[in-house]
């Protein structure tokens, strides 16, 4: 970790983005380099309240949130970018693209959601997302995002 990262506990991301428990889907941020890149972590718990349905005798994380928490931790970066011109906006999903999930994500997994800025012009923002489980791709994306005023 370099002068120029930034690490996020989960106080810190609640000041950053509106996401909430249930669906706040990440625990920390680690290494954020402003307008580059970032890395969430995702302490996977039998407690998440998606598990008592997505499966009851084979729990599992559902891909969909799985690349929401790329998201909410390419959110994190946005808001470190930013500083305060992100305050009382939301960030929007504007495309999802090339999602593949190559392993389920289990309970007791520790995922860690690496992502990427590749481009970005104006408010809106194009990433590219890697969660992983032990070292192993578990799952990888392509996405954008569009910061938004919600008072319009």
């Amino acid at each position: 970790m370099g002068a120029d990262t930034v690490n996020l506990n989960i106080d810190e991301i609640k000041k950053l983005i509106p996401h909430r428990p249930p669906l706040l889907l990440i625990d920390r941020v680690e290494d954020v380099i402003s307008d580059q890149e970032a890395t969430g972590i995702k302490a996977v718990s039998m407690g998440e309240p998606f598990f008592v349905g997505h499966f009851p005798d084979f729990p599992v994380m559902p891909g969909v949130l799985i690349v929401e928490a790329l998201a909410q931790t390419a959110a994190c970066m946005v808001a470190v970018t930013l500083g305060d011109a992100t305050k009382g906006k939301l960030v929007f999903f504007t495309t999802i693209e090339k999602a593949r999930f190559r392993t389920p994500v289990r309970p007791g997994d520790m995922m860690r959601l690496h992502v990427t800025k590749t481009a970005a012009k104006g408010p809106l923002w194009k990433f590219t997302g890697i969660a992983s489980v032990d070292g192993k791709t578990v799952a990888e994306a392509e996405f954008g995002a569009m910061t938004v005023d919600p008072a319009r």
